[in-house]
C-alpha cells in the first residue's frame, strides 16, 4: 500500500497548507480534554495521523456540539470532521464508512413505568435530546407521538430528566450509564434505540479523489488496529470498531 499522494490532493485536503480538523468535544467517546486542557481521543489521533501522511501541519478546531462541528466543515471553516452519518447532514458533506459504532439509549427515572424502548413513543411523553445530535436527527424522523425537547448539550438533558421536566433522556449509552452510576434516582432502559455510525467527512467540493483517499485512510485505520488501539489507549468503553469495508482504490 502506497503512502504517497499527489500535491493536488494534498491541496484539496489542506488548501491553506494546514489541515484544519473539526473536533466535537460533546461526544467524549471520540474526544475530550486532558488535565492540561489539550484535546485527546480517537478522532484527535486520526486527525494527526492524516496530517502526518499528507505532510502538512494540523490545526484542531474545537466545538462543544456536533451541529457546530458539522457546520464548520460544511462552510469550509474546517477541512475534515468526525460526525455521525445521517441523511440530514448529507448536503455539503461527503462521508467515509464508519470507523466506530456507538449505541444510543434511553435513561428514565427509577419510578418510571417504562421497561422497554418501544414504550417510549407515546402521546404526552417528553424526550430530552441534545440539539442537533445524531440521536436528535434520528428521533426526529422516528418518533411519532412523544414530544422531543431539544437541549443545549448532554448536561442540560440530564438535568431536565432529574428535575422532572421530561420523562426520558436520550443519548450516548456511555454517558447515560455514567449518569446512572453517579447518583441514584435514574436507570437505563435495556438495549438501544439506534446504532450511531461515526465517520470522517470533508466538504463536498474537495473532489472525488480526496474523498477516495479519505475513505481508504479510514479503512486502513480500522484494519491495522489503529482505531482499536486508540480506543484502548484512551480507556474508552461503550464503542466498537466498525466492520471493515472493501478498500477503495486510493490510499495513503
Amino acid at each position: 500500500m502506497t503512502h504517497t499522494i499527489s500535491p493536488a490532493v494534498v491541496a484539496a485536503f489542506a488548501p491553506n497548507g494546514t489541515l484544519r480538523a473539526s473536533i466535537n468535544l460533546g461526544n467524549p467517546i471520540l474526544a475530550n480534554k486532558d488535565a492540561s486542557g489539550a484535546p485527546v481521543g480517537v478522532s484527535v489521533d486520526l486527525a494527526h495521523e492524516l496530517a502526518r501522511r499528507l505532510g502538512v501541519g494540523i490545526e484542531v478546531v474545537l466545538f462543544d456540539k456536533a451541529a457546530a462541528s458539522v457546520e464548520a466543515v460544511k462552510n469550509e471553516k474546517a477541512d475534515i470532521g468526525f460526525f455521525a452519518i445521517d441523511p440530514a447532514r448529507s448536503e455539503g458533506l461527503r462521508f467515509t464508512e464508519p470507523y466506530v459504532l456507538i449505541e444510543g439509549s434511553y435513561l428514565v427515572p427509577d419510578v418510571s413505568s417504562l421497561t422497554d424502548n418501544a414504550e417510549v413513543d407515546r402521546t404526552g411523553r417528553r424526550i430530552a435530546v441534545g440539539s442537533g445530535s445524531a440521536y436528535d436527527l434520528f428521533l426526529t424522523r422516528e418518533i411519532k407521538q412523544a414530544e422531543i425537547v431539544r437541549m443545549a448539550g448532554a448536561s442540560a438533558v440530564l438535568a431536565a430528566l432529574r428535575d422532572g421536566q421530561v420523562e426520558v433522556a436520550a443519548g450516548i449509552r456511555q454517558l447515560l450509564e455514567g449518569e446512572a452510576r453517579r447518583a441514584a434516582g435514574v436507570r437505563m432502559l435495556p438495549g438501544r434505540f439506534m446504532v450511531i455510525q461515526q465517520a470522517m467527512g470533508l466538504p463536498a467540493g474537495r473532489g472525488a479523489e480526496a474523498q477516495s483517499v479519505l475513505a481508504a485512510f479510514v479503512e486502513e485505520m480500522k484494519s491495522t488496529g489503529f482505531v482499536a488501539d486508540a480506543l484502548k489507549r484512551h480507556r474508552i468503553e461503550g464503542a466498537a470498531v466498525a466492520p471493515s469495508q472493501p478498500a477503495p482504490a486510493k490510499s495513503i
